[in-house]
C-alpha cells in the first residue's frame, strides 16, 4: 500500500510538472503568435496610410484638390469605415507628410519605419526635418524597442549625435567583438534636464536625484540597463569603498560601473574609475559575464586629456559629459559675460538710466 501510494505521488508530481512545462511553452507560443499578428496588423495599417499619403500627394499637383478637400475626405472616410481610427483631417496630412517623407514604398519597408507604430512616425515626421535623421531613429527605435516616449526622449537630446560618441579604450583593452559591443552602449554627452537640479548641486545630490528618477535615468543609459544600486559597498581587507552607480546590462551581460564627478575631468579619475571596474569584475562577475566597464560622467573635459589618460588606463572605461539642460534651454541662458555686465554697478562715466 505505501508503495503504491508512493508511486502516485511520484506519478502525480511527474504529470504536474509535465504539465506545468508543456503549459509554459503553449503560453510562449500564443505570445509569440499574438504579437507576430500585431506586427503584420500594424505593418498593413501603416502601408495602407503610406499609399493614402501617396494619393494625397499626387493629388494635391492638381488645382482640383485644394485645401478644402481634406475635410471632406476625412468625412467620407468616417462615415464608411467607422470603426475605424485615424482618418481624421490632421492624420490625412501626416499620411501626405509620410509619402513626403519616404518617397517609394520599398524605401519605407527597408528603412523599418513601417514596423513602427503611427504614432512613433507621427512624432518622427512632426519632429525632425531631415529624411536621413528620421530614417536613424526609425531603425534604432524598432532595434531596440523603443516605446513612444523613449523615442521622443531620445529625439529632444538629440540621441543621433550622441549614441557611440564617446570617447573610450575598449579597443585596447577588449577583445575586437566585445569592444565594439561595449562601444554600442555608451555616448556622449548624456543629458540629464530631467532631474531638475541647480547646476551647482553636488555629487551626492544628483546621485540621489539619478536613483530618485531611476525609469528616466535607465531611460538615458538606453535599453538593457537594470539599475544594481547606489553607493554599493566593498571590503577590501578592511579598507570600505563605494561604488557610486552599479547597473547591469541584461542584453550584453556585464556590469557597468558608473562615477559622477561635478567638477572637470582629471587624469586621476580615470584610475579610480578602473580600481573600480576591477573590483566588481573580481566581487562580482560571473564566467558568464561579459568583462565589466566602467563609464566617468563629468561635466567638462580636455579631450586631450581624456585621450592620454585612457591611454595609460589598464581597465575599460568611458569618458562622457553630462548636462543638466538640454542644448535649446541652455543656448537661451545669458552667458556669463551678459550676466557680468547687467550686474555691474553703474560708474560715473556710465550713462545714466531713466
Amino acid at each position: 500500500m505505501v508503495i503504491g501510494s508512493l508511486v502516485t505521488i511520484v506519478t502525480n508530481s511527474v504529470e504536474r510538472a509535465d504539465y506545468a512545462v508543456v503549459l509554459s511553452d503553449l503560453k510562449s507560443r500564443v505570445r509569440a503568435a499574438r504579437f507576430s499578428a500585431q506586427r503584420r496588423a500594424n505593418t498593413e495599417l501603416v502601408h495602407l496610410y503610406w499609399r493614402i499619403g501617396k494619393t494625397l500627394v499626387e493629388r494635391g499637383e492638381t488645382a482640383v484638390w485644394g485645401s478644402g478637400i481634406l475635410e471632406q475626405l476625412a468625412k467620407d472616410l468616417r462615415t464608411e469605415f467607422p470603426e475605424m481610427k485615424g482618418f481624421s483631417v490632421t492624420n490625412l496630412k501626416y499620411m501626405r507628410q509620410l509619402a513626403t517623407a519616404w518617397t517609394s514604398e520599398e524605401d519605407f519597408g527597408q528603412q523599418l519605419a513601417d514596423q513602427l507604430p503611427w504614432g512613433h512616425l507621427m512624432l518622427l515626421l512632426g519632429r525632425l526635418d531631415h529624411q536621413d535623421e528620421r530614417a536613424w531613429y526609425a531603425q534604432q527605435s524598432v532595434a531596440h524597442g523603443w516605446s513612444r516616449n523613449v523615442l521622443e526622449h531620445h529625439v529632444r537630446t538629440q540621441a543621433i549625435t550622441r549614441f557611440e560618441a564617446a570617447p573610450t579604450n575598449f579597443t585596447q583593452i577588449l577583445e575586437p567583438t566585445d569592444s565594439d559591443l561595449a562601444q554600442q552602449i555608451v555616448k556622449d554627452p548624456y543629458v540629464l534636464d530631467f532631474l531638475r537640479v541647480d547646476s551647482d548641486a553636488n555629487e551626492r545630490d544628483i546621485e540621489l536625484a539619478l536613483v530618485d528618477h531611476i525609469i528616466r535615468t535607465l531611460q538615458e543609459l538606453g535599453s538593457g540597463f537594470s539599475f544594481v544600486g547606489r553607493q554599493v559597498h566593498f571590503d577590501v581587507d578592511g579598507d570600505d569603498f563605494y561604488v557610486d552607480l552599479l547597473f547591469f546590462h541584461v542584453e550584453q551581460l556585464r556590469y557597468v560601473v558608473v562615477e559622477l564627478k561635478t567638477g572637470k575631468f582629471r587624469p586621476e579619475h580615470a584610475g579610480q574609475l578602473g580600481f573600480y571596474v576591477a573590483l566588481v569584475d573580481d566581487k562580482l562577475r560571473r564566467p558568464q559575464h561579459a568583462p565589466t566597464v566602467g563609464l566617468l560622467l563629468v561635466t567638462g573635459k580636455n579631450d586631450s586629456v581624456v585621450r592620454y589618460a585612457l591611454a595609460g588606463s589598464k581597465a575599460p572605461v568611458a569618458i562622457a559629459s553630462y548636462d543638466l539642460l538640454p542644448a535649446r534651454e541652455k543656448a537661451s541662458l545669458p552667458s556669463e559675460e551678459q550676466l557680468a555686465q547687467a550686474l555691474r554697478p553703474l560708474t560715473a562715466d556710465s550713462p545714466e538710466v531713466e
